[in-house]
Order: structure tokens, then C-alpha cells, then sequence
């Protein structure tokens, strides 16, 4: 496995793989890589004659200065992680490889932006858009793969392909849970042991609410009933909790047909920002 630092040497090797007619897959990634990143590496190596994984904090689309600090940074162990599962290339640029200027672009996703993650981290996408945008060009990729968990940045990116034209299929590959229905996240490991027993029950109330809603209960009725159950377990602070329109992310009153409709949560435990969905 080759690891770049490097936009032009990481070009140089994609050439080469071009050259050969070899098709390339695309991971995105923060870091702090764990099963469900791997599962991604997976689907691409299926798909892909080459699978390159980017490993990049990237400070634009963090809001919260405390957060960027705090993110774990563990590139040593990713690059193991990654080795082992098969993978042919790791691009690991610094902050300055990939912003040597400071960047004034603003990509504006409309309602997209302004819903859920949005509303709660003012310009999170447009540091997303951006630097999804400089590693399709950088790597310029026959597939990029991301999971289901971040809903709402598959939205943003779907619509970042589709408006500026990018010649690459999008691959949505399911989340990846815990035995006890945690979704994987790079943010469960700053969970404390207590924190991290408690996390399970965001997966039991979004189960909860999906049976509900499919056994005919009303929005509103299972919105509450899940905002309730969130504020008796003392540790978790909701910031919001929404039953959507997969397509435009607004709220909906009542569902609509099969694969549609999700669920959708974001939550403090303690000091960490926990995010889910169920799509149904």
C-alpha cells in the first residue's frame, strides 16, 4: 500500500493506474478509521482495480473550534487498518497541501443546508462541498463510496455531482452498527464507559419510533414519545429529532412509500455529538 502526502505525487501514481486502464475508487475519510470505513474499502475493492482512501481533518467544516481540536487523530493505526483490508493507496495531505491558500469559495446547498445538521453547524457543508469537490479532482475517481449514516451529507454530495457534473458514480453502502445497535463513529471513541452504555438507546428509540410509524401512529405522537424518552435519560441533550423526506430532508406530517422516509437524530452525550438515522 502506497501512502501520499503529496496532490502531485498522489496524481503521479494515479496516472500510472489510468495508463493501465485501471478502474480507482474513492473513500473519504476523517480518520480515526473503524469497521464501517472498512466496510466501504470492501465495496470499493469489489467495484475497483484501485481503492484510494483520503485521511484528512478537515478544518472548514467544523463550526466548533473545541471539536476540531478534540477529533482523534490516529493515522498510524488508520494506515494498519487499511494495509490489512487491501487497500492500494492512502492520501494523508497536511492542511496546508490542501489549502495553501485560504480558501473564499462558498458552495450554497439551499434547503439542503438549512435543515438538521445545517441549522445546528452553520457552514459545515460548504466546508464539505469544498473539500469533496478538491478530492474528486484530485483523484478523479470512477466510484466514491460513503455510508448511510451521514444522511444528509450523501444529500449535499449527490447534489454536488449532480450540479458541477462530476464524472463518477456515487456508491451508498449501509451503516455499520455495534452487537448493541451503536453506529460506528469515529466520535464513540471519546465516549466514557458510562457514555458509552448509554449510547445504544439512540438505536432503540429510532427502532421504537420506525415500528411505530409503520404501524400507523401519527408523526407528531411518535416525535413526542421519543423526545420524551431522550429527556428522561438525563445524560443525553437532543438537538433535534425529525421524521423526513429522504429526498428534500424537510419534515414530513405522514409518511410516504417504502424508502422514502427516515428518522432522524443528533444528540449530546456529554460533550460528544452523537448522529443517526433509520431510512424506511
Amino acid at each position: 500500500m502506497e501512502v501520499f502526502t503529496s496532490v502531485q505525487s498522489l496524481r503521479q501514481f494515479l496516472r500510472q493506474q489510468v495508463l493501465q486502464q485501471k478502474s480507482i475508487g474513492l473513500i473519504p475519510t476523517m480518520g480515526a478509521l473503524h469497521e464501517g470505513h472498512i466496510s466501504l474499502v470492501e465495496a470499493s475493492r469489489t467495484d475497483n482495480d484501485v481503492t484510494v482512501c483520503s485521511i484528512f481533518v478537515n478544518p472548514t467544516q467544523f463550526n466548533n473550534p473545541e471539536d476540531l481540536l478534540k477529533y482523534p487523530r490516529t493515522l498510524d493505526a488508520d494506515c494498519t487498518m487499511l494495509e490489512n483490508a487491501g487497500c492500494s493507496a492512502v492520501f494523508a495531505p497536511s492542511v496546508e497541501e490542501m489549502y495553501p491558500e485560504q480558501t473564499v469559495l462558498k458552495i450554497n446547498f439551499g434547503a439542503l443546508e438549512s435543515v438538521m445538521e445545517g441549522a445546528s453547524r452553520p457552514g459545515h457543508f460548504n466546508g464539505v462541498g469544498v473539500i469533496v469537490s478538491k478530492l474528486f479532482n484530485m483523484v478523479q475517481p470512477d466510484r466514491a463510496y460513503f455510508g448511510q449514516k451521514d444522511l444528509q451529507q450523501v444529500s449535499v454530495v449527490k447534489r454536488l455531482v449532480s450540479d458541477l457534473s462530476f464524472d463518477l458514480d456515487l456508491v451508498i453502502c449501509p451503516t455499520v452498527r455495534e452487537t448493541d445497535g451503536l453506529a460506528m463513529s469515529s466520535r464513540n471513541r471519546r465516549l466514557s464507559d458510562s457514555e458509552r452504555s448509554i449510547a445504544p438507546h439512540i438505536y432503540r428509540i429510532l427502532s421504537n419510533s420506525k415500528e411505530d410509524l409503520l404501524a400507523g401512529k401519527r408523526v407528531d405522537e411518535v416525535l413526542a414519545r421519543a423526545k420524551n424518552e431522550f429527556a428522561s435519560i438525563n445524560a443525553f441533550t437532543l438537538d433535534y429529532y425529525e421524521v423526513i423526506d429522504i429526498k428534500t430532508l424537510l419534515p414530513i406530517n405522514q409518511i410516504g412509500k417504502a424508502g422514502t422516509n427516515a428518522i432522524c437524530v443528533a444528540a449530546f452525550l456529554g460533550p460528544v455529538r452523537l448522529i443517526d438515522n433509520v431510512v424506511f
